[in-house]
């Protein structure tokens, strides 16, 4: 064994090294520099209460964005959706924005895919070493002077970032309203509401879009709910049934949890009423105010009739003979008052047929024009030959009616007029036309403030009976506000005037791009009446699966979103040319939102929001 050093001891021959204290010299030394460069590091004062500090562009950045570098500890602090302040110094400008990605974690001094890292995940070792997030943040306003003003420059790099207050983020997005839709996601405070009172927003019409199971429904009782308590009147076209139950609590175990997490209990909605069709039958037969109605043809277009019969051109011609035959006729009979008479030379029958004219009456003349065009009109004896009539009028004035036809010249194929006979009987023998045994809706009543009303058209199992209900309802709630704005206008001054929320379900079956193709007239009309509702607070919200059946034509008529998953692209590129405002990485998020999530758009809002919806408290009947 050879002998150890004598010039080594036995610390260092083991490795060890021992720390030395720093002489005052070099003490000194540190001192001289810390004072050459200012003093010891204080925090800018300003900087206090800062999450973070933004950071230097990247080659992938993109305008408008920018990266935000926070501390471990601050993480939870600047949730998705988080408004945020950046003062950027050097400029002397303040910034806000909003996080629309992240925040991410990153490790410190280390790629997160790094071999240490990945190599002691994989072992399921314990190794963490310390990280920061990083968010991306979208700038959205500048402050200025105390005024939020539209940004011209981007917040120069490494300057300290805030996050807003709960309060001065409703302030900034504008979204503290009465009727409450949820909750913005990443927070647990901030509630997104919408402000009923404001004439430039739900009467705009609302779209709400999204697939089977997204949260469609609960999303319209929820509202619905709200529109009441907000003294909206809500009239909802229900062509599945599933809204009849809604004066009932829920009883689905998952909502009752859900709105005990939010402080809320399970409630029906009060004052409701379930109208369904003469002759048909509705989903809730408990219910305790059920009503049934009838349609009066002469609220009904007689362009809107042929189109909805899907009549041919040579069709179309004879109808537009016997519909004005049946003018002429009537006239000539003194079947009008002369403040009626008055009235029709001012209608328009784009907008409604004649007054006081039955289906009835313009099946007798139909079949009375048939006769004559098949030459049976007259037996051997040129006597009038008995023809079944149906309308009382007609059966009083039989001789003056068969005498009218008989002067006509009917060049028509005899062929579209038994065409038209048929389809005419086809419409009578449904029932819903003129009913002795229902009357119309009484428009007055259900646009009264508060009341809720439910159209149950889920026995009528056609779309050509659901297109006239629609077509009718609308035109006479619009007849209807327009009174109600003219009583308005005269009442005294605190008055309110009367708001009304028409709910359309299944949208796509009433205004497809097919159906608009073949029901030109009548789209023509729901547009008008679209445009004119706005201006006496006549709102539609449009609800469908299919939106991709929705032309472009519905699509601008709507300015309020709430969009549920939707994982089609081509239907996600073609709601961004007309649901504008909405950021890509919100769009991104589209496909995967869960149940109850949507993103929201509102005319009110600063910028559309991720929104956990909440929950419905009232009954559904879910129907696969």
């Amino acid at each position: 064994m050879e002998e150890q050093n004598s010039n080594t001891s036995p610390t260092e021959n083991n490795n060890e090294i021992q720390a030395k204290p720093a002489t005052e010299s070099f003490l000194d030394t540190v001192e001289q520099e810390i004072h050459a460069n200012g003093g010891e590091f204080e925090q800018d004062p300003a900087d206090e209460g800062s999450v973070g500090r933004n950071m230097f562009d990247l080659p992938g950045s993109k305008d408008n964005l920018v990266s935000v570098l926070i501390p471990l500890e601050k993480i939870q602090e600047v949730p998705i959706q988080s408004l945020v302040r950046i003062k950027s110094k050097q400029d002397d400008r303040t910034y806000q924005g909003i996080v629309v990605a992240g925040p991410f974690y990153e490790p410190d001094n280390l790629a997160a895919d790094s071999s240490i890292l990945v190599t002691s995940n994989v072992r399921g070792g314990t190794f963490m070493p310390r990280f920061h997030g990083r968010a991306l943040v979208e700038i959205i306003a500048e402050e200025r002077d105390g005024k939020i003003v539209t940004p011209r420059f981007r917040p120069i790099p490494n300057n300290p970032v805030f996050v807003l207050s709960t309060e001065e983020t409703k302030e900034a997005l504008k979204i503290d309203g009465a009727i409450k839709l949820g909750v913005s996601l990443g927070h647990d405070d901030i509630v997104v509401g919408i402000p009923p009172e404001k004439k430039s927003v739900l009467p705009r019409h609302i779209g709400v879009l999204g697939t089977t199971g997204g949260g469609k429904s609960t999303t319209v009782s929820g509202l619905v709910n709200q529109f009441q308590e907000q003294g909206i009147a809500t009239i909802l076209i229900d062509t599945e049934g599933e809204y009849t139950h809604m004066n009932k609590p829920t009883e689905d175990a998952n909502m009752q949890a859900s709105l005990a997490f939010r402080g809320k209990q399970p409630k029906g909605i009060q004052n409701t009423r379930v109208y369904t069709l003469v002759n048909r039958a509705t989903t809730n037969t408990t219910h305790p105010n059920r009503k049934t109605f009838c349609l009066s043809f002469e609220n009904l277009s007689p362009y809107s009739v042929m189109e909805i019969l899907e009549l041919s051109n040579a069709q179309q011609e004879c109808f537009r003979k016997a519909y004005d035959l049946t003018h002429d006729l009537l006239k000539q009979l003194k079947f009008y008052s002369k403040e009626e008479e008055v009235q029709l030379i001012e209608l328009d029958e784009f907008e409604r047929g004649l007054p006081k004219l039955t289906l009835d009456m313009i099946y007798d003349v139909v079949q009375t024009c048939v006769a004559k065009r098949d030459g049976r009109l007259k037996d051997e004896n040129d006597e009038y030959a008995y023809i079944p009539l149906r309308s009382e009028f007609f059966k009083t004035n039989s001789k003056k009616l068969f005498a009218f036809v008989d002067r006509q010249t009917l060049k028509e194929n005899k062929f579209s007029w038994f065409k038209i006979f048929g389809r005419l009987g086809m419409l009578i023998r449904l029932g819903i036309f003129d009913s002795k045994k229902a009357s119309a809706i009484d428009y007055n009543a259900i646009t009264a403030p508060g009341t809720v009303t439910i159209i149950d058209l889920s026995d009528t199992d056609s779309p050509q009976i659901n297109n006239l209900v629609i077509a009718e309802l609308l035109r006479g709630l619009m007849v209807q506000q327009n009174k109600n704005y003219d009583a308005f206008q005269s009442s005294p001054e605190g008055t309110s005037m009367r708001k009304v929320m028409v709910v359309i379900e299944e949208a796509h079956e009433f205004l497809s791009t097919s159906r608009i193709k073949e029901m030109p007239e009548l789209f023509k009309q729901v547009a008008r009446i679209a445009r004119r509702g706005r201006k006496r607070w006549l709102g539609m919200t449009f609800v469908t699966q299919l939106p991709q059946h929705l032309p472009n034509e519905v699509l601008g008529l709507i300015n309020n979103y709430i969009l549920h998953k939707i994982s089609d692209a081509d239907v996600i590129s073609r709601l961004k040319r007309s649901a504008g405002g909405i950021d890509q990485a919100l769009w991104n998020r589209l496909p995967n939102l869960a149940p109850g999530q949507a993103i929201a758009s509102f005319a009110s809002w600063r910028r559309p929001l991720l929104v956990a919806v909440d929950p419905t408290p009232c009954k559904l009947l879910m129907i696969d």
